[in-house]
């Protein structure tokens, strides 16, 4: 008996060894399955911001003007594609026409401050490099670039299609996600998904209202200094600003460099503006559109934006705060309170509590 039971315990453990050693690799694979598509969950993410603007909009119209709410969303996606339409339609002309005086003069800006500050004429240097490259190469170059673009916009179109589907029937969506996890953690799963819900949103709305603010005053701050293209600049500023901390100084530097083309008042002007601009939003708009909205510690975000982009390019720089707004709430909800027993707030949770009606 004693020789049978210890075969059995033997047998016993290696069978939870192998157990184990299945979970250790079935995470391995599963972590390297999702590094493989880093991109296509990115652009879910994407898809999922659409939708929180999506619903957002049909609340207002449901809250305000007591739309049906099986039509505000529609009627929420058509109004926002017609303003989108008819603001193409009022200025897009005159927009794409100052987008391609920027890109026309943005060279020759940066080789005159090239020149300017003594490192000679960027220019010269991209014509030789250009002249010693092999003529299947630079039509290589200039075919990567257009596929570049057109794969920008298949994704773009993908994102906003998407948000589409996910913003009617969201409910569908958040119980198939709730079902991957054993049905004991069903409701932390859930009470997890709300908060970062609410918490996205409302730093999305006061982002986009931000934005807004910054593209209008930017813009007539450019015209009134007399910049070439000040609306297609404006625009660029406001954009940019989607993206927290280096967002702002990356929509600045078109201006500034045109800015400096024309003559060093010129650039003393803006440069003014600009920071007058940032000052506005920091402490007088966004304080006011943002009072409930995630505060994330800015060293700590600005590393997430950072990280962001390294690991994952450029969608990891457009949406590497927002990413963070969703770990910072998650990290306070089950590992802060749940996990260590802290008290601590959670953003987006009240809000989510309100909406649910509990």
């Amino acid at each position: 008996m004693d020789e049978d039971g210890y075969s059995f315990r033997r047998i016993m453990g290696d069978a939870e060894f192998v157990r184990k050693t299945l979970i250790v690799l079935g995470l391995v694979l599963l972590a390297l399955l999702l590094w493989k598509l880093a991109d296509v969950l990115l652009l879910a993410f994407g898809a999922i911001l659409v939708a929180l603007i999506l619903r957002a909009s049909a609340d207002l119209l449901v809250g305000y003007l007591r739309v049906p709410e099986r039509w505000a969303l529609w009627i929420s996606t058509l109004l926002i594609f017609a303003i989108g339409l008819g603001l193409i339609a009022l200025f897009g002309a005159q927009i794409r026409a100052q987008f391609s005086n920027v890109v026309e003069r943005l060279p020759f800006v940066i080789d005159n401050l090239s020149k300017n500050l003594g490192f000679g004429a960027v220019s010269d240097d991209l014509s030789e490099m250009v002249n010693n490259m092999p003529s299947s190469g630079l039509a290589s170059r200039i075919a990567g670039i257009g596929g570049a673009v057109l794969s920008g916009l298949a994704d773009f179109l993908l994102v906003v299609i998407a948000g589409i589907y996910i913003a009617s029937a969201p409910k569908l969506y958040k119980q198939g996600f709730i079902k991957l996890f054993p049905k004991r953690h069903h409701e932390r799963v859930e009470s997890s998904l709300d908060a970062s819900g609410q918490a996205l949103r409302l730093w999305l709305m006061s982002q986009l209202i931000a934005m807004s603010c910054v593209a209008v005053l930017s813009g007539l701050a450019f015209w009134l200094i007399g910049l070439p293209s000040p609306y297609a600049l404006g625009l660029i500023a406001g954009l940019a600003d989607f993206i927290p901390f280096l967002g702002p100084i990356l929509g600045a530097l078109p201006a500034v460099l045109f800015a400096f083309s024309v003559n060093g008042e010129t650039a003393l002007w803006t440069v003014l503006a600009v920071l007058a601009i940032q000052q506005i939003e920091g402490n007088v708009i966004f304080p006011l559109v943002a009072r409930s909205v995630v505060s994330i510690p800015p060293a700590l975000a600005l590393f997430a934006i950072l990280v962001g982009s390294i690991l994952f390019g450029t969608l990891g720089l457009v949406f590497g705060f927002p990413l963070a707004v969703v770990a910072y709430v998650l990290v306070k909800k089950l590992y802060v309170r749940e996990a260590l027993g802290e008290e601590t707030s959670v953003p987006g949770e009240e809000e989510a509590k309100q909406e649910s009606g509990v």
